[in-house]
């Protein structure tokens, strides 16, 4: 694994390069994606249908085929191993509990000359995830998105996943039946995206479009949004880790590698001020690489999109981690809360050595679908936010419109909007 020192006089090219890893060939491949989009919008269930047996190998007979039985569901979730089936309940309700603490409320405020402020907050009424699907599928990824949706009070959820050569996850099936999704399909891709933004005759429109996917799916993203909001276009995996002498070697290196499997275009990138734990890291990175069931694809994200970084003090590794703004960032240091008030851009911050990142894809509470590339820098973690919508609130008395009507009218004459002005005006008490 590279090593980089903030010293040499190459850094700044080659830490440039780390800034720039997420950026996706979106515009390459928006043609095509918004080609598929508009045969949905035109043809509905028949584009759907022609689409699927494009991309993925096998052909819908109607539309009803697109439709996952809700027994397949109970099926599944009957047939777990009671340990899998105790995991599944203990990450949902771990993830409910910390987004219910989440969930903003409607409130008001009453001021003494009757006039009454607040604010809303209302679910939208239909939602649409979108679930990566086939043999590698996330029931995970229908947990983090699916139950934020069901602690903002959303009417009803819209599921998407991809089933190619018509093979759908077990446990995908399990997880579907444990949240109570309703309405599920067998769509994948932009497609997916096209027929919940849009809506046809079987596939309802949504409000709101969440989840992960590929470029083709975050390229319809990108392109359905204003017809629905979306939640963020997310790119490949990332972690960050901060890290001084305490750090373990193995720990910090596994770690590493936990998000290089997910994908080649994966980044993982180490900072530290230790230069010792710089090259024991990075021996322990290739010899673990090996034991891996994915190393192939582990070997390329680390070899073209890893790095450690060592630098000369401990405060210059958390400001070029900030430049970078992870979507995962570990604390592998001996006081991490001490670092805490100093980090001011990532995803998730995973505070101490026991606290690896993989503890918050399933289990921790907090949301694992988090901004990547760098967009952490004005991006949040998807929650109940992403499922509301809020509405400000006024109420005038007399006395109230009497005494701010006047500097309202004052404005609204200087704007010269004359019927503005005597909107207010007509409603002034005369002296």
């Amino acid at each position: 694994m590279r090593i980089l020192y903030s010293w040499d006089k190459n850094f700044d090219k080659n830490f440039k390069e780390i800034l720039g890893r997420g950026k996706m060939d979106i515009e390459g491949v928006t043609a095509t994606v918004s080609a598929l989009l508009s045969e949905i919008r035109q043809k509905g269930d028949t584009a759907v249908i022609e689409q699927v047996s494009r991309f993925d190998r096998w052909e819908p007979k109607s539309s009803d085929d697109l439709v996952i039985d809700k027994n397949e569901m109970l099926i599944a979730y009957e047939a777990l191993d009671d340990k899998v089936k105790d995991a599944l309940h203990m990450a949902y309700d771990r993830i409910k509990s910390y987004h219910e603490k989440l969930m903003p409320q409607s409130w008001f405020d009453y001021e003494k000359n009757g006039i009454v402020t607040g604010q809303k907050v209302t679910p939208v009424q239909r939602a649409g995830l979108y679930i990566p699907g086939g043999k590698a599928a996330y029931p995970s990824s229908l947990l983090m998105n699916a139950i934020p949706a069901i602690v903002a009070g959303v009417e009803e959820i819209v599921v998407c996943t991809p089933t190619p050569d018509y093979e759908i996850n077990a446990l995908l099936l399990a997880a579907l039946h444990l949240c109570g999704i309703e309405k599920a399909y067998r769509v994948g891709g932009a497609s997916a995206i096209g027929a919940m933004a849009y809506g046809t005759e079987t596939i309802p429109k949504v409000d709101v479009i969440t989840g992960p996917g590929n470029i083709f799916v975050a390229t319809a993203k990108k392109l359905v949004y204003g017809e629905v909001n979306i939640d963020m276009i997310a790119g490949p995996s990332e972690i960050g880790i901060l890290a001084d002498s305490s750090a373990n070697p193995k720990w910090t290196a596994i770690d590493l590698l936990s998000q290089a499997e997910h994908d080649e275009m994966a980044s993982s990138i180490l900072i530290t001020d230790d230069s010792e734990l710089a090259v024991k890291v990075s021996g322990e990175v290739e010899g673990l690489m090996e034991t891996l069931s994915r190393k192939e694809i582990a070997k390329r994200s680390i070899n073209e999109r890893g790095a450690i970084i060592v630098t000369k003090s401990m405060q210059e590794a958390v400001d070029l981690m900030n430049e970078i703004a992870p979507e995962h960032l570990e604390v592998m240091t001996s006081t991490p809360m001490e670092l805490l008030p100093y980090i001011k851009n990532a995803g998730a911050v995973f505070l101490g050595h026991y606290t690896p990142e993989p503890i918050g894809d399933y289990i921790a509470g907090p949301n694992h679908t988090l901004p990547t590339g760098g967009t952490a820098r004005f991006y949040s973690p998807l929650s109940v936010e992403h499922f509301i919508k809020k509405s400000s609130l006024i109420m005038m008395s007399q006395k109230g419109i009497d005494e701010i009507g006047e500097a309202c009218a004052m404005i609204a004459n200087i704007e010269g909007l004359t019927a503005h002005e005597q909107s207010v005006r007509v409603r002034l008490q005369e002296n």
